[in-house]
């Protein structure tokens, strides 16, 4: 089994999801897992996706279509594509906060609304 770089490493040295945290892991999974639609209020720590408490998740699916599992949900690892390594490197940026909206499509992560607080030096 490979050793897991911690979180603090630079994502973009990251390509595979075994290569990830278990936590991070997860978000990749649930990305996949809602498809379409938004995560909401995802809160971070030290990095790392909190799902204590749970994010709110709204799906978005067609009601005149059958929804497919995502074939990537079946493999234990794969590449990362660039959006998921643009998020995780925004979550070490980040470091510590809420992630308010985490919007998905075919089970990749899009776009992305993060709070974030006016620094006193910034002033």
């Amino acid at each position: 089994m490979k050793p897991q770089l911690p979180a603090a490493a630079a994502t973009t040295r990251l390509s595979r999801l075994s290569e990830l945290s278990p936590q991070r892991q997860a978000l990749v999974r649930l990305c996949q897992s809602v498809d379409y639609g938004q995560i909401l209020d995802l809160q971070v720590r030290d990095r790392e996706p909190m799902f204590n408490p749970a994010p709110t998740l709204l799906l978005d699916f067609k009601l005149d279509a059958d929804c497919g599992d995502r074939p990537e949900s079946e493999l234990a690892d794969f590449a990362l594509c660039a959006e998921v390594c643009r998020l995780l490197d925004r979550l070490d940026q980040l470091h510590t906060g809420c992630v308010q909206r985490v919007e998905v499509r075919a089970g990749i992560p899009r776009r992305a609304v993060i709070q974030s607080k006016l620094l006193e030096a910034a002033r």
